[in-house]
């Protein structure tokens, strides 16, 4: 069997995806495909990669399968994340998103054990390409513009990534993917590229516009690969890079207030993905074993906790056609199951004892303690409240518990309920098991999540956060939930560029105009010279007598004889 391991593993999920579109619709379709990340995780669990899996190509040395702890956890979430998004999109009759499904995953592992630049940038341009389709599939006019922003905004990263790895090369005659320092325009280019894909602040809203306008199957694969590809990036490219620790702080922060006032669910756990890169950005920054131990796992944790987040509002988006809070509520009556997983996922993302997210985010505050980044600490545990607020409590509260929207859906289907089944499980076994977590981290784990201090400080911000959500309930100063469109970084390209794009056209218009007119002005009046000398009444035109014509041509002679004598 060792003939196996000849292929990278980002290889079989490729093969997988074209064998997927000679399969029949329906149960052996879906059932090939939910299986294609088992076998590539088994694969690579019990195969031999240690040497890795390098290829000539003219002067440079490409490394398909470069493994180590920090490409091997992010590959392991990578592969389950895949197996869960096709086992919730299990009911679907189509061709187009199985196929798109393996190969933006296929892509994304492929970029986590990319051992130089150049294979880097091939995969990172290929999960640019194939996951727009997953919003394109929806087949809505919004759909497609959303994609069109998202392709423009994910190639321009790729172009600039390629840029920058070009001028690595020429200054470092090297391409190999490893620590970079910020010191050259080629390794700036590199870092902007990854934090377009991390969604840095103003670099954002590709985010919140795309991922609430794909499928409801489409969002979850999407939640789970990009953003933390950039992660995985950023760790492996720029760790200890102290403005790192700032950008992630403004990241934590940010989206809360947009979260607060949205009404479409799907967006507010958009804005809430950007909060929780904001934690791992942070802990990349930091650059600590302990710190970056904290981003590799809380990376792992958020892709499950997300993805059954996005789950279960698209399961209410399915059966009842919307997932705007303000046309939703008591749905706990009829889809009790779905509730369940929703409340499950909230806890984790607030980081409840006992759930995934408490054991992941308590490293990376405990690493931005002990490097004494108090400032950081404390916006980390702001961030903590307001993620409460927004994604634990608001999305499960106005989906589930509100006020009786008179909707009786039925329960998710049976494929939905075991994708977020499955992924409850983990979440709940991942936070009362974090050694089998920790275990996976790239550096050894001396920590213990589960000190008395670490309990009741979270406990304590917990429920100062529910009891100051209960108070603004109760008084009726929550934000409204109502239709409309709340605009953020992004009123710069969908109001103030168009505005002054319309305010140049008008004075374009204007100057043509003008210019138009002189143009006029000055061709009429050479008409009018030409037609003065030489139209039908002109003195050249005119029909003169023979006596006349005579002078003339004595007086020219005249003229002729006179410039030669002289």
């Amino acid at each position: 069997m060792s003939y196996l391991y000849f292929f990278p593993i980002p290889f079989y999920f490729f093969i997988g995806a074209v064998l997927s579109i000679f399969l029949p619709k329906g149960f052996v379709k879906s059932t090939f495909v939910s299986l294609v990340p088992v076998i590539a995780l088994v694969v690579f669990i019990y195969g031999d990669y240690t040497n890795g899996l390098k290829v000539q190509f003219l002067d440079l040395e490409l490394d398909f399968m470069r493994v180590d702890k920090l490409s091997t956890v992010f590959a392991i979430i990578f592969c389950i994340a895949a197996c869960l998004g096709n086992i919730f999109a299990f009911h679907l009759r189509d061709t187009t998103q199985p196929f798109i499904a393996l190969v933006y995953a296929g892509a994304a592992i492929g970029a986590v054990f990319a051992g130089d630049l150049v294979t880097l940038f091939v995969y990172w341009e290929l999960t640019a390409i194939s996951s727009v389709f997953l919003i394109w599939a929806r087949g809505t006019e919004g759909s497609y513009h959303a994609g069109m922003r998202y392709l423009i905004i994910q190639v321009l990263s790729g172009v600039v990534l390629l840029y920058g790895v070009a001028l690595f090369y020429h200054d470092n005659n090297s391409i190999e993917f490893s620590r970079m320092e910020l010191g050259s325009l080629s390794t700036y280019l590199i870092f902007l590229a990854f934090g377009i894909k991390c969604a840095f602040p103003l670099l954002h809203n590709w985010l919140q516009d795309s991922y609430p306008s794909a499928t409801i199957t489409g969002t979850v694969i999407l939640s789970a690969f990009t953003t933390k590809l950039a992660v995985y990036a950023l760790a492996r490219g720029f760790a200890g890079t102290e403005i790192l620790i700032y950008i992630g702080a403004i990241m934590t922060v940010f989206p809360i207030f947009f979260a607060e006032v949205e009404n479409d669910l799907r967006k507010v756990l958009a804005y809430s993905l950007n909060n929780q890169l904001g934690f791992m950005v942070v802990g990349v920054g930091i650059g600590t074993e302990l710190a970056l131990n904290g981003t590799a796992a809380h990376a792992f944790s958020h892709i499950l906790y997300k993805a059954l987040l996005f789950m279960s509002v698209g399961a209410v988006l399915l059966r009842t056609g919307t997932s705007r809070a303000s046309e939703l509520g008591g749905l706990y009556r009829t889809m009790p199951l779905t509730a369940i997983f929703c409340l499950i996922g909230a806890a984790s993302i607030s980081a409840f004892p006992l759930f995934s997210g408490f054991i992941s985010k308590s490293l990376i505050m405990s690493g931005a303690g002990k490097e004494h980044y108090q400032f950081i600490w404390l916006v980390l545990v702001f961030a903590s409240a307001g993620v409460l607020s927004h994604s634990g409590i608001k999305v499960p509260f106005f989906a589930f518990f509100y006020h009786d929207s008179g909707k009786r859906p039925r329960e998710a289907p049976l494929n939905m309920l075991i994708a977020m089944g499955l992924t409850a499980f983990l979440c709940v076994y991942i936070g009362i098991n974090p050694d089998h977590l920790y275990s996976l981290l790239p550096y050894e784990v001396k920590y213990n999540p589960y000190t008395l201090e670490h309990i009741l400080t979270q406990l304590q911000l917990l429920c100062f956060a529910i009891l100051a959500f209960y108070v603004l309930y109760k008084l009726k100063q929550l934000p409204s939930e109502e239709r409309g469109v709340n605009l953020d970084f992004d009123w710069i390209y969908r109001k103030l560029l168009p505005s002054i794009i319309n305010i140049l056209l008008r004075i374009l218009s204007k100057f043509e105009v003008g210019v138009l007119k002189f143009f006029k002005t000055v061709i009429a009046a050479f008409v009018f010279g030409v037609y003065s000398l030489s139209g039908p009444d002109s003195i050249t035109t005119r029909i003169w007598t023979s006596g006349t014509m005579v002078l003339c041509i004595a007086i020219v002679l005249l003229v002729v004889l006179g410039i030669i004598l002289i």
